[in-house]
């Protein structure tokens, strides 16, 4: 016992913190738009890590090789806001099977178009998730997202500087995190648009982690347009710090409808 707490004591004095978190369920750039008003959108993101860490500190599960499902359920109240409910899944985790992981509730609004005078057409998401010790330390969490979206003929530009805060587990301490996303995609066809996405977890507002221990991942990206009920998106990502996930496969499915 004693050796163990000194090897934590010198993890925490050396690192000086955990790793940047990262939401690894629901790997999204959000858009403006919100679910019009009347309107349900049941949306599923399934998300593979074929090359990933493999590190048991703090309790959670490595990642390598774990696979996730999550199904979210949004619905529009106004033409202006929308609440999304997600049930969080880890459908494999190597050694230990299928697992619950949480849940987590999301309230979105985006304001009236302001591209044309701003460049950008802003919306707000404000995200509260419970999730189990074993996939992520800290079990509560607010996420904060503003949405900056610009598009122009054939090119699209969507912003997200997230801010996470933990509410209850090892970083409830810390000032939020910064975990910005970034997407970029042309439009090829009229249906089939290639992108890439960005995500980031760079630490503390104000005392940013050491390079190596942020975590950055690219996904080159294809989005099919087939109907305006549909939402499909699909990616093959890579980490690009030796914090990062190696490689991980995703796939985005979506489909609104009128009650």
């Amino acid at each position: 016992m004693r050796a163990a707490a000194l090897l934590t004591s010198f993890l925490v004095l050396t690192f000086g913190s955990r790793a940047s978190a990262q939401d690894l369920f629901e790997i999204q750039v959000y858009p403006y738009l919100t679910v019009p008003a009347g309107m349900t959108m049941v949306e599923t993101h399934s998300n593979y890590f074929a090359d990933g860490t493999r590190d048991e500190l703090f309790g959670e599960f490595p990642m390598n090789h774990q696979a996730h499902f999550t199904v979210e359920v949004t619905h529009g109240f106004t033409n202006y806001f929308e609440c999304a409910g997600y049930f969080v899944s880890a459908s494999h985790v190597p050694g230990e099977g299928a697992r619950i992981v949480g849940a987590r509730i999301r309230p979105r609004m985006r304001f009236k178009e302001t591209q044309a005078q701003l460049f950008f057409n802003i919306s707000l998401s404000l995200e509260l998730g419970f999730q189990k010790s074993e996939f992520e330390a800290n079990t509560r969490t607010l996420e904060f997202r503003p949405i900056l979206e610009h598009e122009q003929g054939r090119f699209y530009l969507s912003i997200n500087p997230v801010l996470a805060k933990a509410l209850k587990g090892p970083d409830v301490h810390l000032n939020p995190e910064f975990e910005p996303s970034v997407k970029v995609a042309w439009n090829v066809t009229p249906i089939v648009a290639a992108g890439v996405e960005y995500y980031g977890a760079v630490g503390p507002i104000t005392d940013f982690e050491p390079g190596p221990e942020q975590r950055h991942m690219i996904f080159p990206t294809i989005d099919l347009d087939v109907s305006p009920d549909w939402e499909l998106n699909f990616g093959v990502g890579r980490g690009v710090t030796s914090a990062s996930e190696r490689w991980i496969v995703k796939a985005i499915v979506g489909y609104r409808f009128k009650h």
